[in-house]
């Protein structure tokens, strides 16, 4: 047995159809946690909305390894109208604890709408209700300790491996 180095690695390229919209995340951290996921997860885009990113900042650059360089991402002023350009074609998922909220690992990708957009909120409010109200399905992820909420960039991780996951499978029928 040897570790083996990311020059190494045996992994299959896969692209998945998800975009992630982060509501006001703020945390340069955690900013760059997701571009790394949305690397390894290799999916289509980070569209950022109501606080712009600092991608110049040492922590997110650092956070990130560089692939705040290679992610596709974008700014967008107008998350609603977005959202609503995008209700065609993609499946619109909040990752948020609420009232009629299932658990993530009930997720199941279905084909009629192409693409996933996944909304996270912001580390201190979540995400804005008028976001939450036109979601097609809003996923929490299960929490078993006293506090009902966890990093946002480490739900996002969560999120990002039950939805591959689920579509891989789906893709192999």
């Amino acid at each position: 047995m040897e570790q083996l180095s990311h020059f190494d690695e045996k992994f299959t390229k896969e692209n998945f159809p998800i975009s992630l919209v982060l509501d006001s995340i703020s945390g340069e951290a955690n900013i760059g946690s997701i571009f790394r996921l949305a690397d390894a997860f290799n999916i289509e885009k980070i569209i950022f909305s109501g606080i712009e990113p600092k991608l110049n900042s040492r922590r997110l650059q650092k956070t990130s390894r560089n692939t705040h360089k290679t992610v596709q991402h974008e700014f967008t002023e107008d998350v609603l109208g977005f959202i609503k350009q995008s209700k065609a074609n993609a499946e619109i998922i909040s990752l948020e604890i609420t009232s009629v909220s299932k658990p993530i690992n009930s997720f199941k990708y279905k084909r009629a709408k192409k693409n996933i957009i996944l909304i996270l909120g912001n580390e201190a409010s979540g995400i804005n209700n008028e976001l939450l109200k036109i979601s097609d399905k809003h996923l929490h992820i299960n929490m078993f300790g006293q506090n009902s909420s966890m990093n946002v960039a480490q739900a996002a991780g969560i999120a990002l491996y039950e939805i591959s996951k689920t579509i891989s499978a789906f893709s192999k029928k």
